[in-house]
């Protein structure tokens, strides 16, 4: 399941979704991209929406349909990025095909699970922290878990966030989450869903695996952005990432929270990602 979209001359971005998620774009983010002549590939990760499951994947093991993806589309270079659960996937891409990819952005992104002089699930929202330890206990328990929070997810309205959501969304977040967002948020949820919950199963339990590639080994230019009132991925993970991608430039913005950048800061994050280009030759 790809998704294409924007000026077919233009720039290519492929675009790595959150977890969970079919990789779909909000459109006011793809205008942005149109404006700045950015042309916007994203996918759906196995398991979600109408993409076949790949069990025991790897976050590194991306790399392969996004290569596979750009040569269909007849694609040689690009930039990538990702958001949240699609942070590690735009790193992947930006270590193994290191030839191809042009810069990357990783916002509101995880570190590695066991990350050294990291506590991963500190400042973590309690249902965040509840999921990983499900996952952690086994693959039976977070399956369960899944499957009991799925309803939730795709039975998502788009009126104003629930007070169920304090502990999960900071009061940034909270205020943007109505309107256009919120409609997009509950159709990405559904379609993520339709055929169950193995995609987000199969993106856990990548996530707290071996990643299948080293940070450190980054050549591309890479921008890590994160927010300090971030409830799903704690500000530290953000800060360990600018510590352990080679030459990394940081934005972290203490004020900004998980959701903030998709709808305040998105092409600040496309032009820094040109600019990267650029300053790198």
């Amino acid at each position: 399941m790809v998704e294409d979209a924007g000026p077919r001359d233009g720039a290519v971005l492929i675009f790595h979704g959150g977890t969970p998620g079919t990789g779909s774009i909000y459109e006011a983010n793809l205008e942005a991209g149109a404006a700045r002549g950015v042309r916007h590939v994203s996918y759906a990760r196995p398991g979600y929406g109408g993409s076949d499951r790949h069990p025991g994947r790897t976050v590194g093991d991306c790399a392969a349909d996004v290569a596979a993806i750009a040569d269909q589309l007849g694609i040689e270079r690009f930039f990538t990025g990702g958001q949240s659960g699609g942070g590690p996937h735009a790193l992947a891409c930006a270590a193994l095909l290191s030839e191809r990819v042009l810069a990357a952005f990783a916002v509101a992104s995880y570190a590695p699970r066991g990350a050294e002089s990291l506590d991963w699930l500190d400042g973590m929202a309690a249902e965040c922290r509840e999921e990983f330890a499900a996952a952690e206990a086994g693959e039976r328990q977070l399956r369960d878990f899944l499957e009991r929070l799925a309803p939730s997810l795709t039975g998502m309205d788009t009126g104003p966030p629930s007070d169920s959501l304090a502990d999960l969304l900071g009061p940034v977040d909270r205020s943007l989450l109505n309107g256009d967002l919120s409609r997009h948020g509950a159709t990405v949820m559904r379609a993520a869903l339709e055929q169950g919950t193995w995609g987000w199963f199969d993106d856990d339990l990548a996530l707290l695996a071996d990643w299948g590639f080293d940070s450190e080994s980054i050549q591309v230019p890479v921008a890590i952005w994160h927010g300090g009132d971030d409830r799903m991925v704690p500000f530290a993970h953000g800060r360990w990432l600018v510590e352990h991608v080679p030459g990394a430039a940081a934005h972290l913005f203490p004020e900004d929270g998980h959701l903030s950048f998709e709808v305040a800061r998105y092409g600040e994050i496309l032009e820094d990602l040109h600019g990267a280009a650029a300053r790198s030759g």
